[in-house]
């Protein structure tokens, strides 16, 4: 089986150079600059100190108000929407299933991700609960807040999934402990399941065994990187950032012997650099330990040391969610798929009418991470848009439509005979 062109460029693809991926070489995040003493940990918050009062939606005009957690975390737009603290609407779905809330300092998160909107260098430009991330502003609110309008109805709550996602901060453990806790004294973790999205860096054993024992359902480690490479230039010492390929590992195994089969797994980006053949090296090697992987597609996050580079190409980015979903809910293994001299999948390794049921079903291109209360592989974390435009829509937070399977049997080059898909159709209405 054939599924893509074997060499060199393919027409309309935009990756660098021409290519339908982002190549190693052409990836480089720019070097962090220098961030003034006066502007760094927070400094101007910390010193005015004013006084939060309720809800803070970003603004760069004002001066940050000093929001701290455990008292008060960042949520996304579309939980901010869904909560009703935020109007607004989302193409094609009308709420976010999963709760993520964001841990919150004004000294922010001491790592400096080349990747991310909240990295330690932005200090120099933007206050830490300013700062855009997975594309949109993230509110901030009391934590009490939080509880009190999800308890009021907990049986009719949209919400599948509560995720807590730690920062780089020396309080980030024992702040996710507190946040947990308030959580779980009025919400069942039987109603609302828990996912713990992980700061390894910071994290012991034991750990990872209180968040477990506090009733946590889930633990996640933001892997992103898929080499040791690519993680070092883009979350370690390459861009003055404390994060290590070995202390993730180390915890996400720390993780599996504590949270039990199903319970653990690592987020991976694809698009920055490394080959098809390398990110599925890694999830296989996570389903073989027995856990889940979660995929995003890089996006050029604005005042990210990477936001002048190419977005994932589609064509790239399909391959691999179609190839993630076979060996991670189909029994494929990578030893059963061929790829070409650039790593790219040429073979998925599975019949090709089998494989075309699976693209049919759609489920392969939605939003991955931890499971909903709908289907094991239909994820709750369904963060909508967090990783492209709605105009060109990368993980889609929705069941796909005729004219969105069509579009990604294009992207795929896997059309169907006397079937094809004309760009923007999808906004006809």
């Amino acid at each position: 089986m054939s599924c893509v062109k074997p060499e060199g460029a393919i027409p309309g693809a935009k990756g660098t150079g021409g290519l339908d991926f982002n190549a190693y070489d052409q990836m480089e995040p720019r070097a962090p600059g220098k961030v003034p003493m006066e502007m760094r940990n927070g400094k101007p918050v910390r010193e005015a100190n004013l006084t939060p009062d309720g809800l803070y939606k970003p603004n760069y005009n004002i001066l940050t108000p000093h929001m701290r957690s455990p008292e008060y975390v960042q949520m996304s737009t579309a939980a901010a929407i869904t909560l009703g603290l935020v109007e607004g609407k989302m193409l094609g779905c009308s709420c976010t299933r999963c709760l993520n809330l964001l841990l919150t300092y004004p000294e922010g998160c001491r790592a400096n991700c080349a990747y991310c909107g909240l990295a330690r260098h932005r200090e120099a430009e933007r206050n830490y609960a300013d700062r855009n991330f997975i594309r949109v502003d993230w509110p901030a609110v009391s934590m009490d807040e939080v509880v009190d309008i999800v308890a009021k109805d907990v049986a009719g709550s949209p919400f599948h999934r509560m995720c807590i996602s730690m920062i780089t901060h020396p309080n980030s453990d024992e702040d996710t402990v507190t946040v947990l806790k308030k959580w779980t004294a009025r919400i069942d973790p039987d109603a609302i399941p828990i996912s713990i999205l992980s700061n390894p860096t910071t994290m012991t054993r034991n750990d990872v065994q209180v968040l477990r024992d506090l009733g946590s359902d889930i633990f996640t480690v933001a892997l992103d990187a898929a080499t040791p490479e690519l993680f070092d230039r883009t979350r370690g010492k390459g861009v003055q950032s404390p994060h290590t390929w070995a202390k993730y590992w180390e915890i996400m195994m720390e993780a599996r012997d504590i949270f039990g089969p199903k319970k653990f797994g690592a987020h991976v980006i694809v698009g920055m650099g490394e080959t098809e053949y390398d990110v599925m090296q890694v999830v296989q090697k996570i389903v073989d330990l027995g856990g889940h992987s979660h995929m995003f597609c890089f996006f050029p996050e604005k005042g990210s040391l990477m936001d002048h580079l190419p977005a994932t190409p589609r064509d790239q980015w399909r391959r691999v969610q179609l190839a993630r979903y076979l060996v991670d809910y189909r029994d494929v293994r990578v030893e059963h798929m061929k790829f070409d001299e650039q790593g790219r999948i040429i073979d998925f390794g599975m019949p090709a009418s089998e494989l075309s049921f699976i693209i049919d079903a759609g489920i392969a291109f939605r939003t991955s991470g931890c499971p909903g209360k709908f289907a094991d592989d239909i994820s709750a974390c369904d963060r909508p848009y967090g990783d492209s435009p709605p105009s060109n829509i990368a993980s889609y937070p929705f069941p796909l439509k005729d004219v969105d399977l069509r579009k990604v049997r294009s992207q795929l080059d896997m059309n169907r005979p006397g079937e094809n898909y004309t760009p923007g159709e999808e906004f006809d209405l």
